[in-house]
């Protein structure tokens, strides 16, 4: 018999091929998108100005940095845009080219793929679960090598949903910068904090030139299609080696469009705050008093649990709720996270029940 496929969040062609049932079936609690899909507003924009593809974007994207900077109260100047996060990420590691990388771990997987193309050396700095998987910057610090080139973290953390305060950003960036070393903070899940202002770093990047912060439309706005990201660092020197090695016209023009729509709909960004906040605070909740797992409070748009009973596998919660078109995250592949834990994200509150009724199921209660 053939070895199952192992899965990620994002594969719902797969999963749908393997266990034969129809995409539009499949709930998919594993890809952290948001549940309200792309903003109607933006959807009826679109449609009326299809007519931006006959044209080249801005090669400098200045009223989208203008936008960004608008909705981030960052300076436009701080802000290159890219084809997505993931573009920004590779084009950050490739300028820098850190012989030696430090990664928060357990964390995504692109930062490792990224590091392995440019030849460093990598290493990981795990998050404990007795501590809840908060990250204690002391011990962080303790723990930097002096020829460390790159410091990589995500915040709010997948898949642990765990985050730092801006406050303890400040400590490690002004560490990091005494001893020359870049910081990257990915923020793609940042926007779903329960208190955003508390956790980001952008309001830092005047103040340090030793880091990026990174962020996205693909969660946060439904649209990972798009392809649109951006990252904001106030060094000079950085943004003109990362204007140097990107390709112009990085971002299309219809991706240029949608994304300046996406950052100036007010009103769709205050329902999908006050739709995950109440969410996220119901479940947890419910989870928190269950006696054979253990959820760990999250401030992203999903939800860490560990299974503790003995015979109970994230793979077979996984099979369970697939089977009932429920798609969550085996959270298995997840290196240095070492026990049995799933990982889903908070969806529209008749799909959240049908996933805690799954669940409650599987552990027979």
């Amino acid at each position: 018999m053939d070895k199952k496929p192992e899965f990620h969040g994002s594969d719902i062609e797969q999963i749908s091929q393997y266990y034969h049932i129809q995409q539009e079936d499949i709930v998919s609690f594993g890809a952290n998108v948001n549940p309200l899909g792309l903003s109607e507003h933006v959807k009826a924009q679109l449609a009326s100005h299809l007519d931006v593809i006959t044209r080249y974007p801005d090669r400098n994207y200045t009223k989208l940095k203008e936008t960004i900077g608008a909705y981030c109260h960052a300076d436009p100047e701080h802000i290159v845009v890219g084809n997505g996060s993931t573009e920004l990420i590779s084009l950050l590691i490739s300028g820098l080219r850190p012989e030696k990388a430090l990664v928060i771990g357990p964390t995504y997987s692109e930062y490792a793929r990224e590091l392995s193309l440019v030849g460093g050396s990598l290493e990981y700095y795990n998050l404990r679960e007795e501590k809840d998987f908060a990250l204690g910057v002391p011990e962080l610090l303790a723990a930097l090598a002096p020829d460390t080139g790159l410091l990589v973290i995500c915040n709010p953390n997948n898949p642990t949903s765990s985050a730092l305060a801006w406050t303890q950003l400040e400590e490690i960036l002004r560490f990091c910068r005494e001893k020359g070393i870049f910081v990257m903070i990915d923020e793609t899940y940042a926007e779903f904090a329960p208190d955003p202002g508390a956790i980001t770093a952008i309001g830092l990047v005047p103040k340090y030139d030793n880091f990026m912060v990174i962020r996205g439309v693909s969660k946060y706005f439904a649209a990972p299609g798009l392809r649109f990201g951006y990252g904001i660092t106030s060094s000079r020197a950085f943004l003109d080696v990362l204007h140097r090695h990107q390709n112009p016209w990085s971002l299309s023009s219809i991706g240029a469009f949608a994304g300046g729509l996406m950052l100036e709909d007010d009103t769709y960004i205050r329902k999908t705050w006050n739709l995950i906040d109440s969410e996220r605070t119901r479940l947890f909740g419910e989870l928190s008093t269950w006696k054979d797992v253990k959820a760990f409070r999250p401030y992203a748009n999903f939800i860490l649990v560990r299974l503790l009973r003995e015979g109970l596998t994230s793979s077979g919660v996984f099979e369970h709720a697939i089977r009932q078109g429920l798609m969550i995250r085996d959270c298995s592949s997840f290196r240095s996270l070492d026990g049995e834990y799933i990982r889903f994200c908070i969806m529209h509150p008749e799909d959240n029940d049908r996933l805690m009724a799954c669940l409650r199921d599987y552990l027979g209660g």
